[in-house]
């Protein structure tokens, strides 16, 4: 309790002499890492499509600098100048916009770009999203790192409350198996650690490879079958009939049933406060499958 008062004495100083004043900041970034600034971030590089969102919805929008590929949400966000793809960044690029904070998705290759940033003494928070509950707290933490904590906490309460309303909407729903297919060649869906087996079992449904230990574990068609879900969904963004390869086989129930869905990967497959639209939409669809097969019998 004092140290709260004496950063409200503080501030009310700097008011009173019309001088910036700011207390340095410290928060865990999602690997436990703590990311420390002098003073709030306001040269920031985004280099995932969902911190991108996750920094315009904690009200750090204004204060970023460059983006990667994909990032398209908000609008204002395509404006933002691009310094690479996930895959591929351009460090010197990087380097001349003289970032105070890089925010970036902690996976895969990913990962070893953001060690050679933070490497060069650039603060980086690591964004490993695997539940809804760090997507709430990272956009409070990523606020307190900009200093729009209004803003940020607004938007993780927001974040909260729909979230509690899908589980009580949808939790005694009859239960489903779902496999979730975000690519046809090879055949890859996503393992129980990722946001979107959170999601199916927020609408009511299991994922079918929820075993898997892997984040996108490749599977084989045999595998499928043997699961024989009750649903198959399919990511947008692949051929026109990502599901074609499901109709050879009529026996399984998902294909007996018609019961094949193609989501908004956008929407779903992004870890940021965006996924609940995605899970609302989702929901609603299993929804309505629940209620066809009710129909049917």
């Amino acid at each position: 309790m004092q140290a709260g008062i004496l950063r409200r004495s503080m501030r009310l100083v700097c008011l009173l002499v019309s001088v910036p004043c700011f207390a340095s900041v410290s928060v865990p970034d999602d690997t436990g890492q703590a990311i420390t600034l002098a003073s709030p971030a306001r040269r920031i590089v985004s280099l995932a499509p969902h911190t991108t969102e996750m920094l315009f919805a904690a009200g750090a929008g204004p204060y970023i600098v460059g983006v990667t590929e994909f990032s398209d949400h908000p609008p204002p966000a395509r404006a933002i100048p691009s310094v690479g793809s996930g895959v591929s960044l351009d460090l010197e690029r990087i380097l001349q916009m003289k970032p105070d904070l890089i925010v970036g998705w902690n996976n895969g290759y990913a990962g070893v770009q953001l060690d050679k940033l933070q490497s060069l003494g650039i603060p980086v928070f690591r964004s490993e999203p695997y539940d809804f509950a760090t997507i709430a707290s990272s956009l409070e933490r990523l606020a307190r790192l900009s200093a729009t904590e209004p803003a940020g906490r607004a938007a993780a309460a927001a974040f909260r409350e729909r979230l509690g309303q899908l589980r009580e909407t949808y939790r005694q729903r009859r239960r489903l198996g779902v496999f979730y297919q975000i690519w046809r060649t090879p055949l890859m869906t996503l393992g129980g650690s990722h946001l979107v087996s959170a999601a199916l079992r927020t609408c009511g449904a299991d994922n079918v490879f929820s075993d898997l230990k892997q984040l996108a574990p490749t599977v084989t068609i045999e595998a499928v079958l043997k699961a024989n879900p009750d649903v198959i969904v399919a990511s947008s963004g692949e051929e026109d009939d990502v599901l074609a390869v499901w109709k050879r086989f009529p026996r399984m129930k998902a294909v007996a049933n018609d019961n094949l869905l193609v989501i908004d990967s956008e929407l779903l497959n992004r870890a940021g406060p965006r996924i609940l639209d995605g899970v609302e939409m989702l929901c609603r669809k299993l929804d309505a499958i629940r209620m066809q097969s009710g129909a049917r019998r």
